[in-house]
């Protein structure tokens, strides 16, 4: 099996490749940049990640795909400023419409190209956004494969999980979390430790009882 693994760094996303690995013969690591404000820095993430183990050696190089999303948010929104709502705002809050169908649209005409059937992507239990839904996964997945007359399936392996029991399946692929990149307003290279996703990823590592070993430029609150 060949698959390509939308990989933007992020703690599910590198977990996610990992899982990715044991079951393929070949995995294309796909980051797909925007134009939004943190991309530089999980450009930066996913360099270091790729030269470690469990990866080094293992994954394909990674593909760099661009899809400008400049034309459609303004300057002024958050993803563009990289000012991300508040630490204890709602996933609603993070909404960027259309954000799957992005990234899984430009990354199927890869996989037309190279001869992948599988597309593997990071949401997880309780995602609430419509474009993260099993039946709109499905019907993207039949759309495309028509209209690249080439088979390609949509996976969402952790669909049924929540990130901390990502955490745990991460800390037994020897995934090195903390290297990881969860931040939409990430400070010199560090988590911000402000935003939603800070909150979320500290959260998770409580719950899943795992040292969070993550640098913080806000220490977590308590």
């Amino acid at each position: 099996m060949r698959a390509a693994v939308l990989f933007s760094g992020g703690l599910d996303s590198a977990v996610l490749l990992a899982s990715e690995r044991q079951a393929a013969d070949r995995v294309w690591p796909v980051h797909v940049r925007s134009g939004f404000a943190w991309e530089d820095d999980e450009a930066r993430v996913i360099a270091d990640l790729v030269a470690r183990p469990p990866f080094v050696n293992r994954v394909e190089p990674v593909t760099t795909l661009t899809v400008d999303m400049r034309d459609v948010y303004p300057a002024s929104h958050w993803a563009m400023t990289g000012h991300a709502p508040a630490y204890d705002t709602p996933d609603e809050d993070v909404y960027l419409e259309g954000r799957n169908i992005t990234l899984i649209a430009k990354t199927a005409v890869l996989c037309a190209r190279l001869d992948i059937a599988r597309i593997a992507m990071g949401p997880l239990a309780g995602n609430p956004f419509p474009d993260a839904t099993p039946s709109f996964l499905e019907t993207m997945a039949r759309a495309l494969s028509l209209g690249l007359a080439h088979d390609v399936t949509i996976a969402a392996p952790f669909r049924d999980r929540h990130k901390e029991d990502v955490i745990v399946l991460g800390e037994s692929l020897n995934v090195p979390l903390e290297r990881t990149l969860s931040c939409m307003s990430p400070d010199a290279g560090r988590h911000c430790g402000r935003c939603s996703k800070c909150r979320e990823r500290q959260d998770a590592f409580r719950a899943a009882g795992v040292a969070d070993r993550t640098v913080y430029a806000t220490p977590p609150p308590g």
